[in-house]
């Protein structure tokens, strides 16, 4: 059976999260070119982006999402605010 070290898992966590940020850009992207208004759209990519902010760039790229969503849902957006706090950030 292969176990995976520390080392390794964290070096593939970083090259998931690299191939996950032009995915996730073009989906904002979209969004924010559209002005997509629906908020269980702009919800589930809060949600799937949000596995991934440990990446510096992922969180800018949450971060430019949840400026947008701000002035459709502000509450929504304090919520997602909320969800990176809670996962990321030291108690």
């Amino acid at each position: 059976m292969n176990e995976l070290n520390p080392q390794t898992l964290a070096q593939q966590l970083k090259t998931l999260a690299k191939q996950a940020i032009p995915i996730y850009t073009q989906k904002v992207e979209a969004i924010i070119n559209n002005k997509i208004q629906d908020h269980n759209q702009i919800e589930l990519t809060f949600d799937y982006m949000l596995d991934f902010c440990y990446d510096d760039e992922m969180l800018l790229l949450y971060k430019k999402l949840a400026r947008y969503y701000f002035t459709i849902n502000p509450q929504g957006t304090a919520n997602y605010i909320n969800y990176y706090r809670e996962r990321y950030e030291d108690e």
